[in-house]
This record gives structure tokens, C-alpha cells and sequence, in this order.
């Protein structure tokens, strides 16, 4: 299993907060694995210099068709600027047709508890997943 491990782009504050993203990514056939993958890089490269970005990770599952994507940030603001530039948002765009599933998750934690394990994100994933069939998402 790929894992990307947890990089620090900005260093977070000794005290605060952080926002927290983790996602979960289903891709609809093996063949869209690599595609999905290379595209995923990029967005990594483009979080590593992100304002406001405290850590990120990625586990990539390519036989099982999954991709866990994990990363703190200064603030909401920071998360939804970087979402929302290139070449995050071309990227997002252009891969939709690709996924089968996807999964998001949000909370705030203090700065010292950076990183946050994966078995906790896949937890709290698991629990949104299910909270988003119940509601009908």
C-alpha cells in the first residue's frame, strides 16, 4: 500500500487549532487507477506550498480502487483556498466521471496532537460514510 507519508509544509503554531480534511476516494475501474494517481501528485505538490497548509498524507489502495487523502490546515479559509485554485480545482473537475464513491470528513483539533493517526481518519471516515447513507447524501 503507496502511503505519502505526513509532510509539514508551513509549521503550525505551538498553540491553536487546526482544521482537519480527510477523504475517501473510490475510483470506478482499475484502469482509472493510474490516472487517478498521477493526478493526485500534482495536487500533493501543490499542497506542499499551500498558505496555511500544517501537514497532508495520502494512502493509495490501487488494487483496491481506493485512495484515503489526509491534511491540516491554519484554518477553513486556507482549506477552501486551496481547494478552489489550479491546479486543485481542474484537477477535482476533471477526474468526477472517474470516481465511483468519495467520502469527506472535517474537525478541528488542538495543534499538538498533529499528525493524526490514520486509524482515527479512517474511524471518523467510516462513521461520515455512514451518517451520509442514513441522510440520504
Amino acid at each position: 500500500m503507496p502511503t505519502l507519508p505526513w509532510t509539514i509544509p508551513h509549521t503550525p503554531p505551538q498553540h491553536g487549532t487546526a482544521y482537519v480534511m480527510a477523504s475517501r476516494f473510490e475510483v470506478r475501474t482499475l484502469k482509472g487507477v493510474p490516472r487517478y494517481f498521477l493526478r493526485s501528485l500534482a495536487a500533493w505538490k501543490q499542497v506542499r506550498s499551500a498558505p496555511g497548509a500544517y501537514g497532508a498524507s495520502l494512502i493509495a489502495q490501487p488494487s483496491r480502487r481506493v485512495f484515503h487523502t489526509l491534511s491540516a490546515w491554519q484554518d477553513r479559509d486556507a482549506l477552501y483556498v486551496y481547494a478552489g485554485s489550479e491546479p486543485h480545482r481542474g484537477i477535482a473537475t476533471s477526474l468526477r466521471s472517474t470516481m465511483r464513491d468519495s467520502t469527506f470528513t472535517f474537525w478541528e483539533v488542538d495543534v499538538a496532537t498533529l499528525p493524526i493517526t490514520w486509524d482515527d481518519v479512517k474511524r471518523r471516515l467510516a462513521e461520515q460514510a455512514r451518517t451520509d447513507v442514513a441522510g440520504g447524501a
